[in-house]
């Protein structure tokens, strides 16, 4: 799964750190988000795109090999 956070983010003037306290998790879940290492849970997804003003679709898209 591809996603835009750190374009968001961007925006938005947040830093890792900020987006991160803002939803209730660590600094190293965003990072690991953003570098497509890790995949938030739905609640996770929406709580972030609320913060960055975003509905999820938005800012995560799904990639074809995430059908197979």
């Amino acid at each position: 799964m591809k996603n835009l956070i750190k374009v968001e983010r961007a925006r938005h003037n947040l830093t890792q750190a900020e987006l991160a306290e803002k939803v209730k998790v660590a600094r190293q879940t965003i990072i690991a988000i953003e570098a497509g290492k890790f995949v938030p849970s739905a609640t996770l997804a929406f709580k972030i795109a609320c913060i960055l003003n975003c509905k999820a679709d938005d800012i995560f898209k799904l990639e074809d090999e995430d059908w197979l």
